[in-house]
C-alpha cells in the first residue's frame, strides 16, 4: 500500500489517509462570516475528494481582524449555521468516500491584512506595497485582548464540530508580524521572548481551555525570506536562519502543539516562496526549483530536530505529473509526516480520489500560474481561473484587464 493511504493516529486521533486540503482562502463568505454557496461548493469537493485531513481556511477570531468582508468569521451568532455546515463535510465524506476525515479550522488576524490596517512595527518593505502611518501599529493593551477571543473562537469551533483548530502564524499576519518586531518597544518587541509571547500566550490559553479531544494545531511561516530586522528566520543577506525558527517550534511543542503545517513567505509580497509558479504577475528572482528545495531543506531540519513533531508538508502543487510521486517521497524522505495540496486542491479537487480509482488526469492539474493568487490580491473572491468558468470570467474581468 503507497504511504499515502496508510492511516496516521495522531492524540488518540485517526487521520484516514496522509492528503491534506490546505487552507485556501476563498474570500467568499457572506458579511456575517457564515459560508456562501462559493465557500460551501468548495469544502463539498474537500470532503467528497477522500482526503483524510480537511484544513479550512482562515477565520477571523473579531471583525477587526479579517482581511475583507467575505472572510470567514465563526460567532456565537451563526454558529447553527456552522453546525449544519460541518455536519454536512463529514455526511458527504463518509457516504460518498466512507472514511470521517479530521476537520480543522484555522484561527487569525489579519493584522497588516486587516481591512484597517493593525500593524506590529512600522516595515518599510511590505508598506511599499500597502502605505499605513503611525495610529495603525496596535496598542499592547490591545494585544493583550487577543488570547482571550482565541480561546473564544476555539470554544466555539468545538461546538460547532470540528475536530481541531489552528492557531495561526504565517504570512504576515499579526502574530507572524510581531515575530521581526525586533524594535518594538514593550511586552511584545525586541526579546525573542517578547517577539514571540502573544504567539505562545494564545496557544497556551487555546490548549488550556480546549475540551477533551479538541486538537489543537498551528500553521507556522518558519521563514518569511524578508531580510532582517524586517523578517522572521533569515538572516540580514535574506538566507535561512532557523535559529529563531528552531526555538520557537520548541516551545510550541512544549506548549502542547504537536503538530505543525509548515509554510515559509508571504503571498502579499512574495508569492513565488510560498506558491512556486511557471507564470505569473512579475518575473521571480529565483526559480520554482530553489523554491520547491527550500521547502524539503526546512521541513527535513525541522522533522530530524524534533522527531515527536507531526508535519504537514507543503509546496507540492506545482508537480503536475509528478504530483503523487513527489508527495510519496516526501513522506518517505522523513521531510513530513502527511502531505499538504493547496492550489492544487482546488484546481483538480478530486485528484487523490481519481488516483486511488486509477483515473488521475494531469490535465486536470494546477498549471501554477498563481491567477488565484492574483484574484485574492486584486481584493475579489479567489479559486481556480483555469480551469473554473466562474473564475475564469472574473480574473478575465477584474484582473487581466488591469494589465
Amino acid at each position: 500500500m503507497s504511504v499515502l493511504n496508510q492511516p496516521l493516529t495522531f492524540e488518540g486521533r485517526t487521520i484516514p489517509n496522509r492528503i491534506v486540503f490546505q487552507p485556501m482562502e476563498g474570500c467568499d463568505c457572506n458579511s456575517d462570516g457564515t459560508p456562501s454557496d462559493l465557500t460551501v461548493a468548495k469544502y463539498e469537493n474537500a470532503a467528497r475528494s477522500g482526503a483524510g485531513l480537511i484544513w479550512m481556511e482562515a477565520n477571523a477570531v473579531c471583525p477587526e481582524g479579517r482581511t475583507n468582508p467575505g472572510q470567514m468569521m465563526l460567532t456565537k451568532e451563526n454558529l447553527p449555521i456552522f453546525k449544519d455546515f460541518v455536519a454536512s463535510l463529514r455526511k458527504i465524506a463518509s457516504e460518498e468516500c466512507g472514511i470521517n476525515p479530521i476537520i480543522i479550522l484555522q484561527l487569525t488576524h489579519s493584522g497588516r491584512q486587516s481591512i484597517v490596517p493593525m500593524i506590529a512595527y512600522r516595515h518599510p518593505i511590505y508598506e511599499e506595497k500597502r502605505p499605513v502611518t503611525d495610529d495603525n501599529i496596535v496598542t499592547d493593551e490591545y494585544l493583550d485582548t487577543l488570547p482571550e477571543k482565541y480561546v473564544n473562537s476555539a470554544l466555539l469551533a468545538y461546538e460547532a464540530g470540528f475536530d481541531g483548530v489552528d492557531v495561526k502564524s504565517c504570512h504576515g499576519y499579526l502574530f507572524q508580524e510581531l515575530l521581526s518586531a525586533f524594535d518594538r518597544p514593550g511586552r511584545y518587541g525586541g526579546s525573542f521572548e517578547n517577539r514571540t509571547r502573544l504567539y505562545l500566550d494564545s496557544v497556551r490559553a487555546v490548549v488550556a481551555a480546549a475540551p477533551e479531544g479538541l486538537l489543537v494545531v498551528s500553521r507556522l511561516g518558519a521563514a518569511d525570506m524578508v531580510p532582517k530586522p524586517y523578517g522572521f528566520g533569515t538572516d540580514e543577506k535574506n538566507n535561512l536562519d532557523l535559529t529563531e525558527t528552531d526555538m520557537l517550534v520548541a516551545e510550541l511543542m512544549a506548549a502542547g502543539i504537536k503538530m505543525i503545517n509548515i509554510t515559509i513567505g508571504n503571498p502579499y509580497y512574495n508569492p513565488h516562496i510560498n506558491r512556486p509558479f511557471r507564470q505569473g504577475a512579475y518575473v521571480a528572482p529565483e526559480t520554482p526549483e530553489t523554491g520547491l528545495a527550500r521547502f524539503i531543506t526546512v521541513q527535513k531540519h525541522l522533522k530530524d530536530k524534533f522527531p515527536g513533531l507531526t508535519l504537514v508538508g507543503s509546496g507540492l502543487s506545482y508537480y503536475r505529473a509528478d504530483l503523487m510521486e513527489r508527495a510519496e517521497e516526501m513522506i518517505n524522505l522523513g521531510a513530513a509526516d502527511l502531505v499538504g495540496f493547496g492550489r492544487g486542491s482546488i484546481a483538480y479537487p478530486m485528484f487523490y480520489r481519481d488516483w486511488l480509482a486509477g483515473k488521475f488526469d494531469v490535465r486536470k492539474c494546477c498549471v501554477a500560474c498563481s491567477k488565484c493568487t492574483a484574484l485574492m490580491r486584486a481584493k475579489c473572491v479567489s479559486g481556480c481561473a483555469v480551469f473554473n468558468d466562474y473564475y475564469k470570467k472574473l480574473y478575465k474581468e477584474k484582473v487581466a484587464c488591469q494589465k
